[in-house]
């Protein structure tokens, strides 16, 4: 049996956890990122190149050269610099974070060189050595046959945690939904249980509540799972800033739905309460509180009385 290589280019928290969990199925995983320090940290897991040539150069035809590094100008200019590198055969995947209508125009692109294509929704976080990852990718049959034998390295199971979603574009499409959905699940349970903490009067632990709907609640899941374990440890979270950034898949899900003319209002509600956070709504909140004042003659409180 021929033994699996592969290229994989950024080694950060994802990429690298990926490549051990390649390395560690079997797989020969040449590694590449900008920073010395954190290909040295992959140690034997993988075999270290010090650029994209070198990669080239130590994986045997048909190679498969597989992308994670952040969406946007990164991502292209990546993808640049190994459509002039790559073989007509080989494959290159992206597996980052990009908008799918990049994706599809990148394939567009690298098959006019006779490059293969695929872009793969990655899910699984940091936790993904240990438990697998989710992937949902897209791309054409030759592509994934060329693919599958990794992507069941990966996944939780051979037989469970991914699939061939359609064609290029497909798979960070549905990963751009994926990420849509998890921002309203996310809102939901946080309002419920800011609802909850809020009633000292009932005196309710959040956290011996959030242990106890893991088992047999209707809303058990792996967030919930999560809330519990930090609830556990500190469920006043005052030294959290309450401040939640957003990816960017999030407001691509929105973009969808008003493109589609679909009603999708608790992802476009959960992204906006991302944006309050972040200071999007100070502005008009202090608006408002002129307003008040001058319409009713209420009093203004002033920022440094917030303290």
């Amino acid at each position: 049996m021929t033994r699996l290589d592969i290229g994989l280019v950024g080694l950060g928290r994802m990429g690298g956890n990926m490549a051990r969990r390649l390395a560690r199925g079997g797989v020969r995983v040449v590694g590449f990122d900008p920073d010395l320090r954190v290909r040295r940290s992959l140690g034997d897991d993988i075999v270290e190149a010090r650029s994209l040539q070198d990669i080239v150069d130590a994986l045997a035809a048909p190679r498969i050269v597989w992308l994670m590094v952040p969406a946007g100008d990164v991502t292209q200019r990546t993808v640049d610099e190994l459509a002039a590198l790559l073989a007509p055969g080989d494959l290159l995947v992206d597996g980052g974070n990009a908008n799918y209508h990049d994706s599809q125009r990148r394939g567009l692109a690298l098959a006019a060189r006779g490059v293969r294509f695929a872009d793969c929704g990655v899910s699984g976080g940091v936790h993904g050595l240990a438990n697998g990852y989710a992937l949902m990718f897209g791309g054409d049959e030759a592509a994934a046959a060329m693919l599958v034998p990794y992507i069941r390295v990966l996944a939780p199971a051979a037989d469970a945690g991914w699939l061939h979603c359609g064609p290029v574009g497909a798979g960070h499409f549905v990963k751009m939904i994926h990420n849509g959905i998890e921002y309203g699940m996310m809102q939901a349970l946080a309002e419920g249980f800011a609802l909850m903490h809020k009633r000292t009067d009932l005196a309710l632990d959040v956290a011996k509540i959030a242990e106890m709907w893991r088992h047999g609640s209707v809303v058990r899941s792996w967030l919930l799972d999560l809330t519990a374990a930090f609830l556990a440890q500190d469920a006043e979270l005052r030294d959290i800033a309450p401040i939640v950034a957003d990816s960017g898949e999030g407001r691509w899900t929105v973009q969808e739905a008003i493109e589609q003319g679909v009603p999708a209002p608790v992802l476009s509600l959960a992204l906006m309460a991302r944006f309050s956070s972040q200071g999007g709504s100070d502005y008009a909140n202090r608006l408002l509180a002129m307003m008040r004042r001058g319409f009713g003659g209420h009093a203004v409180a002033h920022a440094d009385e917030r303290r």
